[in-house]
């Protein structure tokens, strides 16, 4: 027997449908998973933002631990958001968290670290030091998500915004 009940969307479902509506009008070359993306990493750059103000600016803890667990929680909640809602992955969680874990420490030291640093030491002033390495470290996260972390399963190679290669189908011998 058929269910007959209207399907109920989830909330993976609503946010990439948001996505696609969003991305509709932009150029072809901006997926929706990037606007995905910069949606879920913009909430938690400001939950980052929230936590070094409470535990910094209130609590008076010392910068480098507030800093430090800021800069935790928000990247553990983008992973939690995009794997739910962006790119919608049902992959065993233990090898992508070590993917990204991995991604994490090299994102901070080429890009917080490096390019920042590296910038305000060439005499660049610091706010836009990091303004320039975070569109460095967005650009290098949303590819490691995309295609490392979260790569898209060989069956939904479309699902990203580009067609999937149709299947041949293997015709049956006539002699079996």
């Amino acid at each position: 027997m058929t269910d007959l009940r209207p399907r109920t969307r989830t909330a993976a479902d609503r946010f990439a449908g948001l996505c696609a509506r969003i991305a509709r009008p932009l150029p072809a070359w901006v997926a929706p998973s990037f606007l995905g993306f910069c949606l879920i990493n913009g909430f938690t750059f400001g939950v980052d933002l929230v936590l070094l103000t409470i535990m910094y600016g209130l609590l008076g803890w010392p910068s480098p631990v507030a800093v430090t667990l800021g800069y935790a929680v928000a990247f553990g909640l983008s992973f939690v958001l995009n794997r739910w809602l962006n790119f919608r992955s049902h992959a065993p969680v233990g090898p992508q968290v070590g993917r990204y874990v991995v991604a994490v420490v090299v994102n901070y030291l080429a890009f917080i670290l490096g390019v920042g640093s590296g910038l305000v030491a060439l005499g660049v002033q610091y706010h836009v030091s990091r303004l320039v390495a975070g569109a460095c470290e967005g650009v290098f996260m949303y590819g490691v998500l995309r295609w490392v972390v979260f790569p898209a399963p060989p069956a939904a190679a479309g699902a990203a915004g580009t067609p999937a290669r149709p299947r041949r189908r293997r015709m049956p011998r006539p002699w079996t």
